[in-house]
């Protein structure tokens, strides 16, 4: 079973998509018959990506999604190119690490444009004609593992992922209201993933693949699942479910904050791993 959305003659709109789990989810949507408009901020490496997908019915458009105006124009070229809009999949982030909390004040602002207003962008293009017209629809924002659990080392990545995250269950909420059933928003939650983002050449071992992701997303849509949640190949579902209740911890029995990563609760997260 898939998604009603995900219908052969349907059609899907993806950013990022020139690689990792945005190219391996316009493989997978045309390969179920969907048209499929692929969006990225590199021409050659799109005109690359859509060469792969040996699909007639592909369109590629030249975006920067932290711009509003560039989201728009996309929906305007997708509209023109296929009709209506079924799935929208905002999925462009970038990687970078602008540095500490009071650092590098561009570079925070460039990171929070792309992975969390270019989302935002996204959703205002394109989910008003979702709402006007009749048929099922899907928004896919594109969240982390590192947006619920903060794990330190990119404070900038982690907020913008959170944000993501709070963003598309608002999001879900409002579309529940607007169009019970037929327009819905879900949070696609990767672990350690191997794309561009990974900065290796080769796959590591604990990394799944972008096509697992996909697998995963597909899979969850068709259930009606909100939150599609990934694994890796470094954690059990079970470990990150502790991870996670150990992180909303924090805030219940006021510890301090992240304090799976402070020295005096070191032994006492161990255990709490343990069961």
């Amino acid at each position: 079973m898939t998604h009603p959305a995900l219908r052969p003659g349907r059609t899907a709109v993806i950013t990022g998509a020139a690689s990792g789990i945005g190219l391996a989810a316009a493989r997978h949507f045309a390969a179920l018959g969907l048209n499929v408009v692929m969006a990225d901020r590199s021409e050659a490496a799109l005109q690359q990506a859509a060469a792969h997908l040996g699909a007639a019915a592909v369109h590629t458009e030249v975006v920067d999604v932290a711009r509003p105006g560039d989201l728009v124009r996309l929906h305007e070229a997708a509209a023109a190119r296929f009709g209506d809009v079924h799935v929208l999949m905002n999925n462009a982030a970038i990687g970078d690490n602008p540095g500490k909390p009071w650092n590098n004040t561009n570079g925070w602002r460039q990171l929070l444009e792309i992975n969390l207003l270019g989302v935002i962008h996204g959703v205002q293009a394109f989910v008003p004609a979702m709402l006007a017209h009749d048929t099922p629809a899907v928004v896919v924002n594109t969240g982390s593992k590192q947006g619920i659990t903060l794990p330190p080392g990119n404070s900038a990545y982690n907020v913008a992922k959170a944000g993501v995250k709070a963003f598309t269950e608002l999001l879900a909420h409002e579309l529940r209201q607007a169009a019970p059933g037929r327009v819905s928003a879900h949070l696609l939650i990767p672990g350690f993933t191997f794309t561009g983002m990974t900065g290796r050449a080769e796959k590591p071992a604990g990394a799944w693949t972008a096509e697992q992701v996909v697998e995963v997303m597909v899979a969850g849509l068709a259930k009606g699942d909100f939150y599609l949640f990934c694994q890796d190949h470094e954690s059990t579902r079970a470990m990150d479910e502790r991870r996670m209740a150990w992180a909303v911890g924090d805030l219940i029995h006021n510890r301090p904050a992240l304090s799976r990563w402070h020295p005096d609760y070191a032994e006492a997260f161990a255990a709490f791993m343990k069961g």
